[in-house]
């Protein structure tokens, strides 16, 4: 309890100074100290603070539906209408963008496609369906954006990239990435949700060029790609959040080494027998050696 520890400190810091760092008011201080707040008002301040940590990590983009997702992956209990009542309370809402009027910008429409994958997550062959998202990693030179394309069969991340701004183009090279290193001999479903990275006309184009066919989250529902949702929450959990980067640079090569030394080869996976991704295909293809 911050107020808490201001009491119990008065004897050696000013008031004022332990409010500053704590980010409280004085005057919210004074007046705990007249009534301390109820055990209920304590727990609203303690999740509000996680939820303000996760909306911070994600780059104040999330709404209240994957925070309750990141906040139920902490090992917290409560529901989206508990999270929904504190985000709002605390001025926290998701990046929406400016409105246009309709008819003043000319540029194409998005390309959009029906949701074929339809949260049919589990899948019996490798480069069968891929599923691929963006996230937004803090530094103090400013935000990194990571693209990952994911196979489903054993959630290994086939293809990466780290951008320092969100466009078309970081999507696009984590695919190719992903089409160099595995070398599909079929088709392959690639699911994604409707930003406008993966509704561009460049990112069709590259789908037909390269025999993928396109898959998208219904709009809002962040459960339709619930896989790569899960995978950045692993990712902020186990390594981001125990970080501060300096730099763009310092970031990338920590992300770059969670992705290829620890979570392709050696991170345990429940939805592979507790085999890291790289065991469950080596051992899937001694499997199809040997004929079983």
């Amino acid at each position: 309890m911050k107020y808490g520890f201001i009491k119990d400190h008065r004897s050696t810091f000013s008031v004022h100074a332990m409010c500053r760092v704590l980010m409280l008011h004085v005057s919210g201080f004074y007046a705990w100290l007249k009534e301390p707040l109820s055990l209920r008002a304590q727990e609203d301040l303690r999740q509000t603070a996680l939820i303000r940590q996760a909306w911070t990590d994600c780059g104040k983009v999330y709404g209240y539906r994957k925070l309750h997702d990141d906040l139920r992956d902490q090992g917290e209990t409560c529901s989206e209408n508990r999270v929904a009542r504190l985000a709002g309370l605390a001025g926290i809402a998701a990046q929406i963008g400016y409105k246009r009027r309709p008819g003043r910008y000319g540029g194409k429409p998005a390309v959009t496609v029906e949701n074929t994958l339809d949260r049919q997550f589990e899948v019996g062959a490798p480069d069968t369906v891929w599923v691929t998202d963006i996230t937004y990693i803090k530094t103090l030179e400013g935000w990194l954006y990571l693209a990952v394309v994911i196979d489903l069969f054993s959630r290994r991340v086939v293809g990466w990239s780290m951008q320092s701004r969100i466009t078309t183009d970081l999507a696009l090279q984590a695919l190719l990435m992903a089409v160099w290193r595995r070398k599909p001999k079929h088709r392959v479903m690639i699911h994604s949700d409707q930003g406008s990275q993966f509704t561009s006309r460049e990112w069709q184009s590259f789908l037909r060029q390269h025999n993928l066919d396109a898959s998208m989250s219904r709009r809002g529902n962040c459960h339709d790609n619930a896989v790569a949702e899960s995978f950045f929450q692993l990712l902020k959990r186990e390594r981001i959040r125990r970080r501060t980067y300096p730099t763009r640079a310092a970031a990338r090569q920590d992300v770059f080494h969670y992705i290829e030394m620890f979570y392709n080869p050696k991170r345990k996976h429940t939805n592979n027998g507790l085999l890291s991704p790289v065991d469950f295909e080596t051992r899937q293809q001694k499997l199809n050696v040997a004929g079983v």
